[in-house]
């Protein structure tokens, strides 16, 4: 069954150990977004982000849930980067994390 309200709380790295807090959760509302079903078994596979393996870098600002239902939209739609919707995370940290998870280096 689709998700289709707004999670009012996410378990994602970027909201339990970055600043994702920070911004707003989007509502769901694309058919292309995660249910609760598909992200219970992705996250698990998502890497750990390299400042929480003593890599460097900053704390993650957008959720990762949001990222990948920006990807799955983008992938679905066959939009350009720069023509992702407002409420999705802006189109360069998409693409950002898009790259770092394509090249395993989260």
């Amino acid at each position: 069954m689709q998700s289709t309200t707004a999670t009012q709380e996410c378990d994602c790295l970027a909201h339990r150990f970055g600043n994702a807090a920070d911004n707003p959760l989007r509502e769901r509302r694309y058919p292309t977004d995660t249910t609760d079903e598909e992200w219970a078994v992705v996250r698990p596979l998502l890497p750990v982000p390299g400042w929480m393996r003593g890599r460097g870098g900053q704390p993650k600002a957008y959720c990762h849930r949001a990222m990948l239902d920006a990807i799955g939209y983008l992938v679905d739609n066959g939009i350009k980067w720069r023509a992702m919707p407002a409420d999705f995370p802006p189109w360069d940290r998409v693409y950002a994390f898009f790259r770092r998870w394509r090249d395993h280096d989260l």
